[in-house]
């Protein structure tokens, strides 16, 4: 279905589950880990700029990140809803639950970070400038070196396909838009945080390095870390399996969840 040009895809019964995908991505990063919603009724959408909702009018921003995804949950009848997130989409996650706390029941965050370091920002904006010229394939290349750990270069090839395919699909306009965005973005106030939250990261992120992630947690009441062994920064199409389970465990026993701890997975 669209809403508001956006195109949402809905599946399944059960509690909401809301997913939001970062720079780069689609509503199909989370396809390789919609098995741990056997229960639940998820709702993806691309957000305005990328994948299949590209046309948009004048620039983007966090703000209209967020207030897109209300209006989704508004237009579909949900009050309340989990909320999964991947990369910049866990920014965009923060800001929702700290804005409308009410809204958010979890959060499940993979790659995740509050905002972008100071030192990325004017790379990102590059990146943009980069886009512009209506390339999306050097852009892809140079992100796969350096996005994707080097056991899933050496043993997925189906999940360097998906990342790439992904990346090359973009409209180089949205995708530029979409970077000046995240440039931008600063943290929400994690004090309104108020619901469980999982953070997972991987030991070879370098957008969402561990020690980073750890910081991140400390500043989120209840929430806990875990580090997958030999995974970069698309977490759920690197290690799906993994995930899967990190997913199904932590929405069964959410409630025990209200503890800070970490753990690293091989």
């Amino acid at each position: 279905m669209l809403v508001e040009r956006m195109a949402v895809d809905i599946c399944g019964e059960g509690e909401p589950v809301l997913m939001l995908h970062g720079l780069g991505g689609t509503s199909n990063t989370f396809t390789p880990v919609l098995a741990a919603f056997a229960r639940q009724r998820t709702i993806r959408f691309d957000l305005p700029g990328s994948g299949r909702s590209h046309r948009v009018e004048g620039p983007l921003s966090l703000e209209l990140f967020v207030n897109r995804a209300l209006r989704i949950m508004q237009q579909i009848g949900v009050e309340r809803a989990h909320v999964v997130a991947h990369s910049m989409g866990t920014i965009i996650a923060t800001h929702l639950a700290a804005s409308e706390p009410g809204r958010v029941e979890s959060l499940a965050l993979f790659g995740p970070l509050l905002a972008p370091p100071e030192p990325a920002r004017a790379s990102i904006r590059a990146r943009a400038a980069k886009a512009r010229e209506g390339d999306m394939q050097p852009i892809a290349d140079a992100l796969l070196q350096t996005s994707i750990s080097a056991e899933t270069r050496a043993r997925r090839p189906t999940a360097v396909a998906f990342v790439r395919e992904s990346l090359m699909r973009q409209d180089p306009e949205g995708y530029a838009r979409s970077c000046e965005a995240l440039a931008e973005m600063v943290p929400a106030d994690t004090s309104r945080i108020e619901c469980p939250t999982l953070l997972v990261t991987g030991d070879e992120d370098v957008v969402a390095p561990p020690q980073a992630v750890r910081m991140m947690s400390e500043r989120i009441a209840g929430s806990r870390v875990e580090v997958l062994r030999g995974c970069g920064h698309w977490t759920p199409v690197e290690k799906p399996e993994e995930c899967e389970g990190l997913l199904k465990r932590f929405l069964e026993r959410r409630s025990t969840w209200r503890m800070s701890s970490s753990r690293t997975y091989a």
